[in-house]
Order: C-alpha cells, then structure tokens, then sequence
C-alpha cells in the first residue's frame, strides 16, 4: 500500500528538483544560445535542423520505449535493466552505421555538400547516448532529478563554453557539432561515475519480450511524433533556405525554453508517480485532474507573456539580425499552450498500459497532420501558413488525446476543459494587456522588459486572486512546504 503523505512529498520533491533540473539545463543553454546567436549565422543553425530529425528518429529507435517500460515496471530486476541496456548498445551501433552510409544521400537532399561529414561527426552521438539510457532510467524511477540537475549543469557550462571558443576562432556551424558531442560525452561519463548501476553478462528474452511487448508500441509512437514534431525542418530545409530554417530552429528553441521546461518537469515526475497509484482509480484521477490544473495555471500565463513581449525579447537577447524569427516565436507560443496537456493525457494511457491505445491515438493524429500539411504546402502557405496548422493541429490532437484518456479514468474532456478554461481566459487577456503597454512605452529595451514582465505577473497572480482560483494557494502551499522540509533537513544535517 502506497503512503499518501510519503508519495506526496515525493512528488514535491520530485516536481522541484525536475523543473530545477530542467530550468537550470535550459538556463545555460539559453546564454550560450545569446552568445553563439551573435556570433555564427542563422544558415549555421539552419544546417544543424536539418540533422535534427534523423538524430531524433536514431535515438526513439535506441530506446525502444524500454525507459518507459522500466519506469513503469513495479520491481525491475538486474536481469531486466542488463538486458535493455546490451539492446540499446547494440541498436546504437546499428543507427550509427544507417546514418554514415546514408549521409550522402542526405546531403543530396538538401542540397548542402558540407552536410554529408557533418552528419558522420555528429550521428557519433547517438552511440554515446545508448549507454546512457538505463542510467536515465534508474534515477528517473528513484524521481532522483537533483543528481540529474548538476550533471546537466556542468556537462551545459562546459560544452557551452567550449563552443563558444570554437566560434570566436571561426569553426562556425562545427562549434555546434562540438558542443553537442561533449554535452552528451561529459553526461554519459558523469551518470557512469555517480550511478552505481553496472550490466550483467546476461541477456534474458523472457525480460525482453515483457519490456519490448510494452515498449515496442511505445517506440512506434515515439518515432512516429518524432517525425511529426521535427517534420517542420525538413520541409523547410528542402523548400526554403538554411537561413530561414536557421530563424525557424531558435525560434523553436527558445519557445521551448519554457513550455518544454514546465512540460517536461511535471511530466518525469508524474508518470513514475503515478505509475504506483495505477490500481487506485480515485487517487488516480484525483493526481490527474490537480496536474492538469496547476499546469494550466503555470503554462498558460508563460506562453502568453512570452508571446507578448517577443519583439524586446528577442532584440535584447540575440541582436537585431534576429529579429525576423519574432512571428515565428510567437506563434509557437500559442502552440505550446497546448503542450503539457497533450503528455499529461498520454502520461495516463502508458501508466494504464494502454500504450495499443497510444499508438492508435499517434496514428490517427499524425494522419490529420499529414492532411492539413499538405493543404499548407499545396496552398503555398508559407512558412507563417505551416505554423498555424501547427496551432489548428494542436487543438485537434488535444480533443483526440483527452477523449480517450478520460475514458481510463472518468474524467470527461468537458470536465477538463472546464478545470482550464479560467486560466487560458486570464492569461490571453494578461498578454493582450502586456502587449499593448510594449507600444504605448517608450524607453531602452531592458526598461520595457522589465516593466512588461513585472505588470504580467501582477495582472496574473491578482486576476487568480480576484476569480479564487485555487491553484495560486497551492502552489505556494507545494513551495512553502518544500522549503520547510528542505529547511529541517538542513538543520537535521540531511541532504
């Protein structure tokens, strides 16, 4: 029987070293982002997007879905994690020879004739990361995400900086390969040195027939959104220019500075979580429906303000060349709103063992996907055309995802929309009002910041504060219980 109170503070605990973890990763991107923006050109980063989508696709088929099946599995043994780490080794070792025979072809393509050993370099990394999954893995299912964070932290500090010498000596978009190649080579090293985890010489098929029968759905539905999520840099790295595709890429990455950060840091810590209330359907749906809420109430102003202050934001921290991506960037933002609702929904389908169900879902979205990309392009929409099917689609595949989970656990797609609505309304009039005060001051760009963010978040927290919503109380309760407990532990002489 799982303790209430010891799975609550778990989750807390959890929740705050994961979005730690994640911020703190995305933080020290984000400035050697600001750095390297002003030093290399936008076709250097057009060139890395078009790599992106085979490296993520080599890395969905490493993994197998067998991280999820770990995670979810109630006492994995020596056997099992042994067993999913050889086939992750062995499967690296495969992606990696695909991707160095096929990087002409690649090249080819795209039209680019630097690409071809470009991918060769960079595709090493994807066996660097097959070693690194059951690792991952263990600490995820111990919700250890502090261990994670300063791992995170020194393999960012100093892969970022090493790329950032690489571009003040004019190795352009190679400081880019570099710096990936030894942010996932200080990580690997760094999860070895602290997790005490080594394989057995053992490979059981009985363990992996149960881990791959639940993780092989989940790998097809990985690569398939995989596809899907980075299907943009294809199209727009054969159909437009690598500078355009350059815009495109930091527009995404700095969007997904924030969504992903909240999405991800409620998402790593939920599903093992919730993984262990699985047979309790009213604790189940009661964890459920207060995630979905405390997302909304944190993702949604995020989105919103961001989207509102895009024009200073982006002048101020990469530098008037990039200011074209601010459309781009902005309606991403209204993409992402989305976001955290789609894996939360999903989260529920892979803690029931639904993952037949998951990959349905997948296929179906990805076939309405496929329908209105086609109208874009067929229309010559553009690149501003191909975002907003992104925004349609995002809708769509939300009504798709949340129609489905509602059925595992009672909890209506009405009902959810009704727990969120609130929020996204206050939130979409809190940006509206942000973006106005943007035209009306007139002052340095830091100044307009600062008084756009600082007006933001009172609006906010004072629009929740006059409408009572209770998500504002529990969050600061969540923050002010971790701070007491972190306190007594510190006096305690605990970690």
């Amino acid at each position: 029987m799982v303790n209430p109170e010891t799975l609550k503070g778990k989750t807390i605990k959890g929740v705050f070293w994961s979005f730690t973890d994640i911020m703190a990763n995305q933080g020290v991107q984000f400035i050697v982002l600001m750095i390297l923006a002003r030093q290399l050109l936008p076709e250097h980063f057009g060139i890395i997007g078009m790599i992106t989508i085979f490296i993520s696709i080599s890395n969905s088929l490493i993994d197998s879905g067998f991280t999820q099946a770990l995670v979810r599995e109630q006492e994995p043994t020596q056997e099992d994690y042994s067993t999913a780490f050889y086939f992750n080794l062995l499967m690296g070792f495969i992606m990696y020879g695909i991707l160095f025979f096929s990087a002409g072809f690649i090249s080819f393509f795209f039209k680019e004739p630097n690409l071809s050993s470009i991918i060769r370099i960079l595709a090493i990394v994807v066996i660097i990361n097959s070693v690194t999954i059951i690792q991952r893995a263990i600490l995820i299912k111990k919700v250890d995400f502090k261990t994670q964070m300063k791992i995170n932290i020194i393999s960012g500090i100093s892969s970022g900086i090493t790329a950032i010498i690489c571009a003040g000596f004019g190795l352009g978009v190679w400081s880019l390969v570099i710096k990936t190649l030894l942010m996932q080579s200080v990580t690997s090293f760094l999860l070895w040195i602290h997790n005490k985890w080594k394989p057995s010489i053992v490979f059981n098929f009985s363990s992996f027939k149960r881990l791959f029968g639940f993780g092989s759905k989940m790998m097809i539905s990985g690569i398939i959104d995989t596809i899907y999520t980075n299907i943009y840099y294809v199209i727009i790295g054969k159909f437009y220019s690598s500078t355009q595709l350059g815009y495109y890429s930091n527009a995404v990455k700095l969007s997904d500075v924030a969504s992903q950060s909240i999405t991800s840091s409620i998402q790593r810590v939920t599903y093992p979580v919730l993984s262990t209330l699985q047979n309790d359907q009213e604790k189940l749906k009661f964890g459920y429906k207060k995630i979905m809420k405390v997302s909304a109430f944190i993702n949604f102003p995020v989105m919103a303000g961001l989207a509102a202050i895009a024009v200073p934001l982006v002048s101020l921290i990469l530098g008037e060349k990039w200011i074209q991506l601010v459309p781009y960037f902005q309606l991403l933002c209204l993409a992402y709103m989305l976001y955290p609702f789609h894996v939360i929904n999903l989260n529920i389908l892979q803690v029931k063992g639904r993952s037949d169900l998951f990959l349905l879902l997948e296929i179906i979205k990805k076939i309405v996907t496929t329908i209105l990309i086609a109208l874009a392009i067929f229309l010559h929409l553009g690149i501003i055309g191909l975002i907003w099917v992104a925004i349609i689609n995002s809708f769509i595949a939300l009504f798709i995802n949340s129609f489905f989970s509602a059925k595992e656990i009672s909890y209506s797609i009405s009902k959810q929309i009704i727990d969120i609505l609130p929020h996204f309304l206050i939130s979409i009039f809190m940006g509206g009002i942000v973006y106005i005060l943007g035209t009306l001051i007139q002052a340095n760009i830091a100044i307009k910041l600062i008084v756009q963010i600082g007006c933001g978040v009172l609006l906010y927290i004072a629009f929740c504060w006059m409408f009572r919503l209770k998500e504002l109380e529990m969050v600061f309760q969540l923050l002010l219980r971790f701070f007491q407990n972190r306190k007594q532990r510190l006096k305690s002489g605990g970690i």
